[in-house]
């Protein structure tokens, strides 16, 4: 008797131990923005108006140097999604989907579901089509099918009404609202079907990950036009640094081929690949991008206030991105497809009900949706912001442990027969300690594919075949280091020897990544010395030890060591 009775009383421990975590365990609402540049006012940017997001960086973690692992939609957010390098996922383009593939990788939502969560998908998540098994990669990761707005049908049709009053597949789209077919727009639809979602959730046990991605800013700029009013082309400026460097090498130059298919471009006539975009078509692009922000900044605000009215912000962490940046005419370019900063640096914004924010602080919302259109301007403080390098590689890993769940382990170098694990790291040790200081060992890695060494048509999405070279970058607190290397694309092997071009920037003396130096040194040694290298080195190693060795001598030469 005594025995079962202790038997009973360790199974109720158990169960009273799985009952608390599953109190502890947080809800999340993971919001992905397509083609966000860090053109946001919690960084930095003076002239955008995203109040909403402002708002949420002030009660959450800011990562100011957070990289995406591609500058192209479907590579960049599977490999985000699955914690795995695109070299892993062998997606480069958005012609396969990874389980076939390559691997069957588990993803962040789908390791949320496997604990016990109703996890959903409104919008564009996973990269639509082939990518993601034409199913967003239900029921994989999904508890039910995954939601996209009908009103994106019509994205890319002649919906745009030009000065000849006809309606024209342009880039610059700003539109009457009602005069679209429903009287809507994508990310505002998606909204309302996350509004949705949240309300049939917001009672139940069952805790919840939904994601949510918005359009915008992705071209083509079809957004209500009062937008605009927020930012008058007579307050608008060009690039910095509009013009292509001198010492760019070719193969690294993205020709912006989807923007040139746009009908109010093509009547600029502009030459291929280099010629550039007329100034006052400039300041349009950049004032309609300023605007597709703010539109997006106020679906998020929307989405963001929701939380408090339906009483689930103490209980549920938010987490804000983008799949990758966009050229806005630094060094000639327009759109992704680069290893710039422009390209592959994002947003990444962390709020954690009680670590983030003072629960004691909610006597008023967290939240209030702010109405730019109004002009109302609030400012916000942001202290509590993470310097250091990180990658979206490291948000599976990151938001698993922040919301009470053990991160999946730590990959292999070789994890292709791998199908739960992580090359990311999880990064939640950051919400208890303050960092104090720079460090040099945090190193981001992006890559992106070319299929030959001078801009052709297809340079900025190449199909797989097509791929002949590989650009590596890795990005530190004070350079950006990249060769361009020769690529297999049958056995996605990289002929470390076969380096076609190469790229430094000091980014001290020159942020803008203006001014490449790698030819001022004598790179010839240095490969040698790499050729003796151990041939089942990752290809990370071995570019950080070329690295360290390009910069020590280049110490050296510059007499400052």
């Amino acid at each position: 008797m005594f025995t079962c009775i202790c038997f009973f009383v360790l199974v109720v421990q158990i169960l009273a131990l799985f009952a608390g975590a599953r109190e502890e365990r947080k809800n999340v609402v993971f919001i992905v923005a397509d083609d966000l540049r860090t053109s946001l006012g919690c960084y930095g940017d003076s002239l955008v108006k995203t109040p909403n997001i402002d708002q949420l960086a002030s009660k959450s973690l800011v990562f100011l140097n957070a990289f995406s692992q591609q500058a192209v939609c479907a590579p960049s957010r599977t490999s985000m999604l699955t914690s795995r390098r695109p070299d892993t996922t062998r997606l480069y383009d958005f012609k396969s989907y990874w389980r076939t593939h390559s691997g069957n990788f588990s993803t962040l939502p789908q390791y949320f579901k496997s604990h016990g969560y109703f996890t959903a998908s409104v919008g564009k998540v996973f990269h639509p089509g082939i990518a993601s098994n034409h199913s967003d990669d239900y029921p994989y990761s999904w508890s039910i099918p995954a939601y996209h707005p009908a009103s994106f049908r019509f994205e890319k049709a002649k919906m745009c009404k030009g000065e000849d009053g006809k309606l024209h597949a342009n880039l610059l789209c700003a539109v009457n609202v009602t005069e679209q077919p429903g009287g809507t727009l994508p990310d505002m639809e998606s909204t309302d079907e996350a509004l949705r979602l949240l309300k049939s959730r917001a009672d139940a046990a069952q805790p919840f990950l939904l994601a949510v991605g918005f359009h915008k800013p992705h071209i083509p700029f079809r957004i209500p036009q009062e937008y605009l009013k927020l930012y008058p082309l007579d307050k608008m400026s060009l690039a910095p640094d509009p013009d292509v460097p001198k010492l760019l090498p070719a193969v690294a130059y993205n020709p912006w081929t989807d923007v040139r298919k746009r009908e109010d471009v093509q009547k600029l006539n502009v030459s291929f690949p280099f010629g550039p975009i007329p100034e006052d078509f400039q300041l349009g692009i950049r004032q309609h991008y300023y605007g597709a922000v703010s539109y997006m900044d106020a679906q998020v605000g929307r989405l963001l206030s929701a939380l408090d009215g339906m009483g689930l912000t103490d209980s549920t962490m938010v987490v804000f991105t983008s799949d990758h940046g966009w050229s806005l005419g630094e060094h000639g370019e327009w759109a992704k497809y680069s290893n710039f900063d422009v390209a592959t640096r994002v947003p990444l914004i962390m709020f954690v009900p009680g670590v983030t924010a003072d629960p004691d602080a909610a006597l008023e919302p967290t939240f209030p949706f702010i109405d730019i259109l109004s002009g109302s301007e609030p400012s916000f403080q942001y202290d509590k912001v993470v310097r250091n390098m990180v990658e979206l590689l490291d948000v599976f890993p990151t938001v698993s442990a922040l919301a009470g769940l053990r991160g999946p382990k730590h990959c292999p170098d070789v994890s292709l027969q791998v199908d739960l694990c992580v090359e990311g790291k999880s990064l939640a040790a950051s919400f208890k300690h303050q960092e104090k200081k720079k460090n040099a060992e945090r190193i981001a890695f992006s890559q992106y594919p070319r299929p030959a060494d001078m801009p052709q048509e297809n340079s900025d999405l190449p199909d797989l075949k097509d791929i002949k070279v590989m650009g590596y970058s890795l990005r530190t607190w004070d350079y950006r280091y990249t060769l361009w290397l020769g690529f297999n694309p049958v056995t996605f092997q990289v002929n470390v020897s076969d380096v076609h071009a190469g790229e430094l920037y000091i980014l001290e003396d020159d942020p803008g990544e203006d001014a490449n130096v790698y030819s001022e040194f004598d790179h010839s040694q240095m490969m040698r010395k790499m050729t003796s290298l151990p041939q089942n080195l990752s290809l990370q190693t071995r570019m950080q030890l070329q690295f360290h060795y390009v910069t020590a001598a280049m110490k050296t030469s510059r007499g400052t060591v």
